[in-house]
């Protein structure tokens, strides 16, 4: 989102893939908090 800049204590992100499906949570310093294949 190029013209979004609030800032927050949690990051989400879903990468999907043709079988198989991860998230990942980081805090604000850029640290994974969980990377999970669901």
């Amino acid at each position: 989102m190029n013209f979004y800049h609030s800032t927050h204590r949690h990051y989400c992100g879903i990468d999907l893939h043709a079988r198989s499906l991860y998230v990942c949570i980081l805090d604000q310093q850029g640290e994974v908090l969980l990377h999970k294949e669901i």
